[in-house]
């Protein structure tokens, strides 16, 4: 189907210092690639570098031509500020601020959206409860709700899985697949070996740089997840800042 992401020699970091480096690779249109790794490993800033968030320190994120708005981007839940005053249903309704803008009034069809993306999610009821109340997995589940509102063809969620029980994540999980099958592109960062090896037939797995970047198969072998965690336990965060190319870009 071609390439949607491609990472041009990409490095990702914060004041200077690399989290991520040195990243070459495609992503296809239509893939459901999980990026996996120990913890510190750099998969939320990739994520962070593939939304906008995080502009490269150096090399090119190459977007096919795709705005970072039409990027649909589920944070850790723990970067949401639960003692925001929000109800679900306006949470959710964010999901369609690309169409009706920050000030724009929520028509009846809009509304109707929005209730089928909570139903969807399996919170009805919930529309009126303020965000702070939520349980982990019902947070997640209303994240997934304004995932879906965005009818995005990119789709990047990081550790849409953690923290919640066994029935949410198989609910969640469907969802995701389901997406796949409706042609959409899904990169998914996460901890859960035997998930992604059961659910994602393609991964990079990720050390502060590429360790392997393949089918799931390949790439999650004994001896790469070896090599990935002594990668990360090897890293100096006190290393030299690193220039910062003025070329670089996510494009």
């Amino acid at each position: 189907m071609g390439a949607l992401v491609t990472f041009r020699d990409v490095t990702l970091g914060y004041d200077r210092h690399p989290a991520v480096h040195h990243l070459n690779g495609v992503v296809e249109a239509g893939a459901l690639l999980a990026v996996i790794g120990p913890n510190g490993a750099g998969k939320s800033t990739l994520l962070r570098g593939i939304a906008g968030v995080l502009k490269p320190l150096a090399g090119v994120i190459d977007l096919d031509g795709l705005d970072h708005r039409d990027i649909a981007y589920l944070p850790q839940s723990a970067d949401i500020d639960r003692t925001f005053p929000i109800a679900v249903f306006d949470f959710v309704g964010t999901g369609l601020w690309r169409a009706t803008g920050f000030f724009g009034g929520i028509a009846k069809a809009a509304r109707d959206k929005i209730l089928a993306a909570i139903a969807a999610v399996g919170l009805n009821g919930f529309e009126n409860r303020p965000i702070g109340t939520l349980s982990g997995g019902q947070m997640q589940r209303m994240l997934f709700a304004r995932v879906l509102l965005q009818d995005a063809r990119l789709i990047v969620l990081d550790e849409p899985f953690n923290a919640i029980d066994a029935k949410t994540t198989a609910d969640l999980l469907a969802l995701v697949k389901r997406w796949n099958t409706e042609g959409r592109t899904v990169l998914a960062a996460l901890h859960d070996l035997d998930m992604v090896r059961n659910n994602f037939p393609e991964t990079l797995l990720l050390a502060r740089g590429p360790v392997e970047w393949g089918p799931t198969a390949e790439a999650l072998t004994p001896d790469n997840l070896m090599v990935a965690m002594r990668m990360c336990e090897a890293f100096d965060d006190s290393a030299a800042a690193c220039a910062v190319d003025p070329r670089s870009r996510a494009a």
